[in-house]
């Protein structure tokens, strides 16, 4: 695993306060940017998937019922 070094600018009294209280800015920083990605790769996913389904609300039960079939039919070959 390799590191890169990241420059923010965080208001002081956070800072000595976190400090102050044991907290393990790198470990703590490092997490939150885990969760925020995590967040947007699933808001990104969530709309791609509401994308889908809007797309798919102008195909037929037919159609599907028919499409599945076939998939179903070149699957078993």
């Amino acid at each position: 695993m390799t590191t890169t070094v990241l420059s923010i600018r965080v208001r002081k009294e956070i800072v000595e306060e976190a400090r102050k209280l044991g907290v393990d800015l790198r470990r703590t920083i490092e997490e939150a940017l885990i969760a925020e990605i995590r967040r947007r790769k699933i808001e990104e996913l969530e709309k791609a998937i509401m994308k889908g389904l809007k797309a798919m609300e102008k195909v037929s039960d037919e159609e599907w019922v028919k499409t599945v079939k076939e998939v179903r039919l070149e699957d078993n070959i």
